[in-house]
Parts: C-alpha cells; sequence; structure tokens
C-alpha cells in the first residue's frame, strides 16, 4: 500500500510556500503604504474592535510600599462586559516623566508570575521561567503595568479557576473566539489598547514614553499590539517570534496562539515589520523547544531589512541567550535605555 500523500505534512508545506506574501517593496513610500493596508487586514483578521470604546470605570486599590517599590491592584473596564485586573509597580524614585512597560505574561499564574507572587498571593520563593520581568522593569527605573490578560489569572472561566491559579482556559475561551469570529489574540490586543488608554487617563504617568515586553503568549500579545498600536514606543519580544511554520505549525502549541487565514497575508516577520520604525528588540533562547534559533534568526533578518530600508536600523536588536524556553532580561534593557 502506498504511503505517500498520507502524511499531510508535505501538502501543507506546498500549501504555505503558495500563501506567504512576498516582502514589501523596500523604500519608504512602499513600506509606509505596506504597513497602512496591512494594519488594516491585521484588524480584520484578529475579530475587529469595538467602532466605540466604552468608559473605563477604573477601581484602584490603595498603593502597597514594598522594597523600594510600590504596587497597586487596578481594575478597570475593557469593552462591555468584560474587566481587565492589573498591577501597577513604581519605583520610590520614580517620576511622571520617566518611561513605563506595559508586562505582558504567557501560561501561568497570570499577572503574579511576572510581579513577585506566587500562586497563593505570598512573596515569591522559587523561580519561574517569566522570572519576574516586571520587578526587572522596576529595577531599572520604569514604571511596570503588569496586566492579566483574558485566560489567565483573575479572567478566567469558572473550571480552570476550581483546579488553581495555574491553570488556565484557553481552550474554551480561544476556542469560543474562533467560534465567533474572533480571537483571543484580538481580544487581548485591544486590553492592551485599553490599558494605554486608562494611562492617558492618570495624571502620575507618562503617556508618550511606553513600551511593552512579554514572554511566550505574552510577547505574541506584544508583537500584535505593537505592530498594530503606534502608542507604543517600543517592544521587547521573548520567547515568542518565530515564524509560523518552524513553530505553530511545526508542533503542538496553544490554541490561542492562531489565527485564521493569516498565512494569505503576513508572516511573522511582516507582522513585526509593522513596529518598524519604532523600538523592537527580540531575545531568545538557543535551546527554546517551541520556537527554533534558526526560524527566529531567519525571521529576524527579514524584518531587520525592512528597519535598515526606513534608516531605522539602530531601532532594531536581538541577543541569543544560552538557555531554553524563560525570559532573560540582558541586552533588552540596555535597548530600552537607548530608544525609548
Amino acid at each position: 500500500m502506498r504511503t505517500d500523500n498520507l502524511d499531510p505534512t508535505q501538502y501543507i508545506d506546498d500549501l504555505y510556500q503558495e500563501f506567504v506574501p512576498p516582502m514589501p517593496e523596500l523604500n519608504t513610500e512602499s513600506i509606509i503604504n505596506w504597513q497602512s493596508d496591512l494594519r488594516s487586514t491585521l484588524t480584520t483578521l484578529l475579530g475587529g474592535f469595538p467602532q466605540e470604546k466604552c468608559q473605563l470605570r477604573p477601581q484602584e486599590e490603595n498603593p502597597v510600599y514594598l522594597n523600594g517599590y510600590s504596587r497597586q491592584r487596578i481594575r478597570f473596564t475593557s469593552r462591555k462586559g468584560l474587566d481587565v485586573t492589573a498591577y501597577l509597580l513604581k519605583p520610590a524614585d520614580y517620576s511622571p516623566e520617566s518611561a513605563l512597560i506595559i508586562c505582558v505574561h504567557g501560561h501561568g499564574c497570570g499577572a503574579y508570575s511576572i510581579i513577585g507572587l506566587e500562586a497563593d498571593g505570598s512573596p515569591r520563593a522559587t523561580q519561574n521561567p517569566h522570572r519576574d520581568f516586571a520587578l526587572q522593569c522596576v529595577q531599572h527605573g520604569y514604571a511596570a503595568l503588569a496586566i492579566d490578560q483574558i485566560c489567565f489569572g483573575t479572567r478566567r472561566e469558572h473550571t480552570a479557576r476550581e483546579k488553581g491559579l495555574e491553570h488556565n482556559s484557553c481552550s474554551p475561551t480561544a476556542g469560543s473566539a474562533l467560534l465567533l469570529g474572533q480571537t483571543a489574540i484580538g481580544w487581548r490586543v485591544y486590553d492592551i489598547m485599553r490599558t494605554i488608554d486608562y494611562i492617558e487617563a492618570r495624571g502620575d504617568l507618562n503617556p508618550t514614553r511606553i513600551g511593552i515586553m512579554g514572554l511566550s503568549g505574552g510577547g505574541t500579545s506584544s508583537l500584535y499590539a505593537a505592530a498594530l498600536e503606534q502608542r507604543i514606543k517600543a517592544a521587547v519580544i521573548s520567547g515568542a517570534f518565530c515564524p509560523f511554520k518552524d513553530s505553530i505549525m511545526a508542533m503542538e502549541h496553544c490554541i490561542c496562539n492562531y489565527v485564521p487565514g493569516i498565512l494569505k497575508h503576513a508572516e511573522m516577520w511582516h507582522i513585526a515589520g509593522l513596529i518598524a520604525p519604532r523600538g523592537l528588540f527580540i531575545e531568545t533562547g538557543n535551546k527554546d523547544p517551541i520556537f527554533p534559533t534558526e526560524g527566529v534568526l531567519y525571521a529576524y533578518d527579514k524584518v531587520k531589512d525592512i528597519y535598515d530600508a526606513l534608516n531605522a536600523g539602530d531601532m532594531i536588536g536581538i541577543e541569543v541567550f544560552d538557555g531554553d524556553h524563560f525570559f532573560y532580561g540582558g541586552k533588552c534593557f540596555d535597548f530600552l535605555a537607548q530608544v525609548l
């Protein structure tokens, strides 16, 4: 019996080669026009955003003062029927003119994973792959606004809540979004946009110097958000930047990573190219099993061509560190100091 044509791998690869669009023409006018068109298309692919913004209705608890910084729990309404919880961390010597980083966790215990708290709310006793990067931002002098992404932390459906904070609700929630013609990524990106609206509404934060930082699924949300939201001036993407072909097409990933039909319009480098000429830094582990380094470097070179065509080669950077799938936090902070 023939065994060829039973494994769909080659069929999928052939379709991939047929679908993936070319790079834009590498001149300023062509890139600007291409960016405008792709932003519109990408917004549609993500499921679109509400035509009218609802009131934020913020609820702000009193800050807790810790060793060298404060932590304030916040809640605001992103869209009708959906609230966002977040934690604002500010260095003790923070000034309103200083920069702020929106910090976006990946799979884990929600914002707790990046602000130094265990699942039970106690101070962190053991390290995790996120390495509390919101606290690292504070240590480098930035305010950090760590949000709970939908499907995690305080924002999970009841079955996941019954199992404990480390359990997410990506499958039922992201799956439901797809059935409704929307996406979990689109919901998460809009939450980030509304987070910036909240920042602008406060008088003690600087809305003109906003960066974003995310690991894994948080890196994915950060990448799409920076591509579509030009109020973000710099993005640090950790453990997430890799061609679809080498990552979410090549192995099992969470359903929350998928955007129907996107390969007809964009691969990873096209999405990242929408950030140019604003700051973009990529970090990746040379042993990351789900975002292979070879693919990361290939995609990076393509994005770098877009930056170079815009005379913005100094606004993009990369670090390949020795390790697997975790936040490293090496050269990215030097990069942020230069571009933000």
